[in-house]
């Protein structure tokens, strides 16, 4: 009995090719030629990338004068997993002075680190004058992934919430201008986004362990996060809250919150770096947001 050979043939899935960013802003002027390709992108993506353009040159600006007066800046960056934490940063330290600008991820303290007061490992790292620093994760791990996962136990939790906003004020109060940004996904866009992972082999290093366990653990971080921004939110040392399922307009509105917040040589006007206020939402309306839905938890935001 002879078997035929099915005529089908089996496509290996491509990852679709994405443009470099800037690419396009860079050549939305290039001339048609024979040796060139026409690329079609939406319209969004290039307004995007303008505007992108502008927030950075608006950064630099605020660098030169920072270096001048000799001013520090500490933005903090929490959320949950996939948030676009990583991603915002990337964007808008991409070209300030490195010589004056440091992103601190730190991994889990070592055997010397678990003795040592809580804060310790993280002051060693607060900016000197002129120098802009990012936490990509923060001393807030006690606040919500400790906790959830075990890390920590509950007396620590509860300590470090009662001391933390007097930490943050002794930052204030010394001249450290404070951001703290909570990057707020839904489940949804998450689990998308921990699939694409998967996929996209430029991503794999982002896969982790507990990819599954963040959604598993949805409900408990939730609890958590109500917690930390109650104890935690206060006038000196406020929250900011970038609602981030849409990756390009939580970097725009990120970077514009910051740019507005500060006093610099020739900046743009107001109306300009005014944020969306449907993107950027303040701790105090983020309560008032978790309060109302207690008891509904698949309406309450990520």
């Amino acid at each position: 009995m002879s078997h035929k050979k099915s005529g089908k043939k089996h496509k290996r899935k491509e990852t679709p090719v994405k443009l470099l960013e800037e690419t396009a802003y860079k050549n939305i002027h290039t001339k048609k030629g024979h040796d060139k390709t026409a690329i079609w992108i939406k319209n969004a993506h290039l307004q995007y990338e303008i505007e992108l353009k502008k927030l950075q040159i608006e950064l630099m600006k605020l660098q030169s004068s920072m270096k001048l007066n000799g001013q520090r800046i500490l933005a903090i960056f929490e959320g949950r997993d996939a948030a676009g934490k990583g991603g915002t940063i990337k964007r808008m330290i991409a070209h300030l002075n490195p010589r004056f600008t440091r992103v601190v991820a730190l991994t889990k303290p070592n055997e010397t680190e678990l003795t040592q007061w809580y804060f310790q490992r993280y002051v060693t790292h607060l900016p000197s004058a002129g120098e802009f620093v990012v936490f990509d994760r923060s001393w807030y791990n006690r606040a919500m992934v400790e906790p959830v996962m075990g890390f920590c136990s509950d007396e620590q939790n509860k300590r470090f919430l009662k001391d933390v906003p007097m930490f943050e004020e002794m930052l204030v109060k010394d001249g450290i201008k404070l951001f703290k940004f909570y990057f707020s996904v839904s489940k949804k866009i998450q689990k998308e986004r921990f699939d694409s992972r998967k996929e996209d082999p430029l991503k794999q290093y982002k896969l982790s362990p507990v990819d599954n366990l963040a959604q598993e653990y949805w409900d408990q971080y939730s609890v958590r996060k109500f917690q930390m921004l109650s104890e935690t939110n206060r006038t000196l040392s406020p929250w900011t809250i970038i609602r981030s399922d849409v990756k390009k307009t939580a970097r725009i509105n990120c970077m514009r919150h910051v740019l507005s917040q500060m006093d610099y040589d020739n900046k743009l006007p107001v109306k300009e770096l005014s944020p969306d206020s449907d993107v950027v939402i303040s701790g105090i309306d983020e309560l008032k947001h978790m309060e109302d839905n207690l008891m509904e938890p698949k309406k309450l935001r990520g």
